[in-house]
């Protein structure tokens, strides 16, 4: 019996802020499902960025008036890219290991996510190997949030957690929710 290939690479990361030329990927969440978002794989990783960067972004920087709303996400993070963090070089090289198990090597990957066009900018700038295996198209959940609190006044309450493999997990509740909104 052969493997379930992925349809969707969810993924979802965490950075030291939302400039992708200053800021840097910290933590990285991917998951791979099927149309009915079934989990046919999981992978997560910390990224090694230097404590002086982390520093100036996220404490100091432009970041800091967020992560100082959410400072439990942030000490955890600081705490995961010093003890845990990885070469970006290596986190690439596992995500594409991570995709040539689950997808058709045949077939551009299609990303998805809440707001995942930001999350493309930092893939596009410090992991380009990856982003040329990636579709050009991508599936927003953000736009499919717009549409429905704008014309239908139906929101729904995803939270906030500010760790990768969390917000992906919340991401694909808020798709199935209005996914369960549309008549076939």
């Amino acid at each position: 019996m052969s493997k379930p290939t992925a349809t969707l690479l969810w993924v979802d990361l965490e950075m030291t802020g939302l400039d992708p030329v200053e800021d840097r990927i910290l933590e990285v969440a991917a998951i791979a499902t099927d149309w009915d978002l079934n989990e046919i794989g999981t992978y997560e990783a910390a990224v090694k960025v230097g404590p002086r960067l982390v520093e100036q972004r996220m404490f100091k920087g432009p970041s800091a008036e967020f992560y100082n709303r959410f400072p439990e996400s942030r000490d955890m993070l600081v705490k995961q890219n010093l003890e845990s963090g990885r070469s970006g070089r290596t986190v690439e090289n596992e995500l594409l290991a991570f995709i040539a198990e689950h997808f058709d090597p045949e077939k551009p990957v299609l990303l998805a996510g809440n707001s995942i066009h930001q999350d493309r900018r930092f893939i596009r700038h410090e992991w380009p190997r990856l982003d040329a295996r990636l579709h050009y198209r991508m599936l927003d959940v953000s736009a499919w949030k717009v549409v429905f609190e704008g014309k239908y006044k139906k929101k729904f309450a995803k939270p906030e957690q500010h760790r990768a493999l969390a917000d992906i997990r919340g991401s694909m509740e808020e798709f199935a929710y209005y996914q369960r909104k549309i008549k076939a």
